[in-house]
């Protein structure tokens, strides 16, 4: 949904480009409204579609023996289930996006020591069987990407919209822990809750030994890591959000919008001058030259991306 959010603004953006012309434009349809639009039409959509969750759910908790009955969506008429959780890791980078979909959503930053993470990573092969990470500098790299997302989020909104956790509170003190993240959501504890937490059922349960035989992160990067890592871990979250935060974020939105609108732009375009070229009728060493050619601005743009 990340990536949908991005979309949705491009969309606005094609729809009001003609003013009165664009449809978008025409009916003073604000960005916003469309945004509030596909996001309520979101989340009405996974609402309704509870029941396929529950649905294989069951399948599941059958499937995993005595352990499955966590994957079990127990519910009543009397306790429904309306709140629904996406733990992606991938949108700590899209909080800005996420924000315009879902206006009330709330975001939980479960923050882990760097070098358990790392470590998790590298392992997670072993009992998944696929791979996180091909190394271990993409490892801390992938940890500063999306920690420092994750802070600037608690600094641009505020800890009514982002909520700090740490790891190891989850672990070594979780009613503690998760009473306060229950606050933050404005949800009723229950001893229930922590009952999920005796064992961890996702996990790649890193041995003591274990070491990594691949080819060691950069020195630079890994310090990086750490000092960012020591850094959180003895700051506080903000009382408040700051507003030049939240402006940075907002401006690293558009630019990512504007990237991605160029990048659909030049490849239509270069669709259409590759079509033009094969009912040309010219040699197949020409249009292949030219190909190469209108490839190279397409090649530019996803540079200045990656």
């Amino acid at each position: 949904m990340g990536d949908f959010a991005i979309s949705v603004a491009i969309g606005h953006q094609i729809g009001a480009a003609r003013g009165e012309r664009s449809i978008l434009s025409a009916m003073d349809i604000q960005e916003e409204e469309l945004f509030a639009a596909f996001g309520q039409s979101i989340n009405h959509l996974i609402l309704s579609h509870r029941k396929d969750l529950e649905r294989k759910r069951q399948a599941a908790g059958t499937a995993w023996g005595p352990k499955g009955h966590w994957f079990q969506a127990r519910s009543s008429a009397l306790e429904p289930k309306n709140r629904w959780v996406d733990g992606t890791p991938e949108y700590s980078m899209y909080i800005c996006g996420l924000r315009k979909l879902f206006p009330n959503a709330r975001f939980i930053h479960i923050f882990r020591d760097v070098r358990a993470v790392v470590r998790s990573m590298l392992n997670f092969h072993r009992v998944a069987g696929t791979q996180l990470v091909s190394d271990e500098e993409s490892a801390y790299k992938y940890w500063l990407r999306t920690v420092k997302a994750c802070v600037q989020a608690e600094q641009a909104y505020g800890p009514n919209v982002v909520c700090r956790v740490r790891y190891t509170d989850l672990v070594d003190n979780p009613e503690p822990a998760i009473r306060s993240l229950l606050d933050f959501l404005e949800e009723r504890y229950d001893p229930k809750c922590l009952e999920p937490l005796a064992e961890r059922i996702n996990s790649s349960k890193v041995p003591a030994d274990f070491e990594f035989d691949g080819p060691a992160a950069d020195p630079a990067i890994v310090e990086k890591a750490r000092r960012l890592c020591a850094n959180v871990n003895a700051t506080p979250q903000p009382r408040h959000g700051l507003c030049a935060a939240a402006d940075e974020m907002e401006g690293t939105f558009r630019e990512r919008v504007k990237y991605m609108a160029a990048i659909d732009g030049a490849y239509q375009k270069s669709r259409q001058i590759i079509k033009a070229l094969n009912q040309s009728g010219l040699p197949l060493y020409l249009i292949t030259q030219a190909a190469l050619a209108i490839a190279d601005p397409c090649g530019t743009v996803l540079s200045q991306l990656s």
